[in-house]
């Protein structure tokens, strides 16, 4: 977070940003830049700021949701950081994960090793890749995944995962919000995370100020460790933590308190490609340290060249919304019109 005389300084230009994604919003809902609008039914799941809202993980606890239900689905990604240029790529078909993440993004690729029988698909234009999906696989419900500022795609369901905190944020450059906090009124549900933190009070505010029937909790649940194949694996006495996402300092909160000792930690910027020779950099750290296992996130476990000489231990975290009926509902009722 920015120091409040830097924030000061950065506050008109945030503004300019803030009223530039404004000024877009408006635009779309105008009809002067055009929505394409696909055949089945469409589920945006997006956030505010920059990173580190459970977004993802409410993006797979969305998709198991409507393929437990027996219906089929897709969840359409930009795959940012990821190499791929062209029009759609197809991560997995519902059976195999046929991309990595050099080429695919980390977050898509986890989420095809997570969601078996779900088509996972990238591409800049969510319309586009949607199109590709419906031609090959057939109508589905389609859950875009970092949609809420991408107004090309018609949605039917908008659902922003918010931090507690976000308010009382400011647009680029000046906060990490991507629009004014207030552009959260278009959303259909909100999903406040940090609830805890927040407190009872600030978290009535919050849902007074957006609305009872529409805010719902978001909580992080932490299930434990796997190794790389997915297998559940036992706590390591002493770990040494390593993580390239938004907020890392949640990661090793969320470690520390399931490890006998943190013997270390190294942190890489969010998406960050890990080398070979970076990882072995690591390893050798986690030896001095006298580490057991080297311990990550799921999604910088898809970015890491190659098994470690140590064990590596993946931390799983999933989401848990509150009140889940309410969820489920609005999402059925959306989603069973492709049924």
């Amino acid at each position: 977070m920015k120091d409040a005389a830097a924030r000061a300084w950065l506050a008109p230009a945030g503004a300019l940003f803030g009223a530039g994604a404004a000024l877009r919003v408006s635009l779309y809902r105008r009809g002067l830049l055009a929505q394409a609008r696909l055949a089945g039914p469409v589920i945006s799941v997006g956030n505010l700021s920059l990173g580190g809202t459970g977004k993802t993980p409410v993006v797979a606890h969305i998709a198991a949701m409507l393929a437990a239900d027996g219906l089929p689905v897709a969840v359409l990604s930009r795959g940012y950081g990821g190499s791929f240029r062209g029009e759609a790529l197809v991560v997995s078909d519902g059976r195999t994960v046929a991309a990595d993440a050099s080429a695919a993004g980390d977050e898509p690729v986890m989420l095809a090793r997570s969601l078996p029988g779900v088509v996972i698909a990238v591409g800049r234009h969510r319309d586009v890749v949607g199109r590709a999906v419906e031609s090959r696989f057939g109508p589905r419900v389609h859950v875009l995944d970092d949609g809420y500022q991408h107004l090309r795609l018609a949605r039917d369901l908008d659902l922003l995962c918010l931090d507690a905190f976000d308010l009382d944020d400011r647009p680029l450059p000046a906060g990490r919000l991507r629009e004014f906090a207030s552009s959260a009124a278009r959303a259909d549900l909100v999903l406040v995370g940090r609830a805890d933190e927040a407190g009872p009070e600030r978290m009535a505010h919050i849902e007074q100020q957006l609305g009872p029937e529409r805010t719902l909790r978001l909580v992080r649940r932490v299930e434990g460790f796997v190794g790389p194949d997915g297998s559940p694996r036992e706590a390591p006495g002493r770990a040494f933590l390593v993580s390239g996402i938004a907020r890392p300092e949640r990661f090793h909160a969320d470690a520390s308190a399931r490890v006998g000792a943190v013997a270390g930690v190294a942190v890489f910027p969010d998406h960050h490609r890990f080398s070979p020779a970076e990882l072995a950099h690591v390893v050798d750290q986690a030896r001095v340290a006298r580490a057991d296992a080297v311990v990550t996130t799921a999604k910088d476990a898809v970015r890491m060249p190659a098994p470690v000489d140590l064990p590596l231990l993946v931390l799983r975290v999933s989401a848990q919304v509150s009140p889940e009926r309410r969820l489920r509902e609005r999402l059925l009722a959306v989603a069973r019109r492709a049924a």
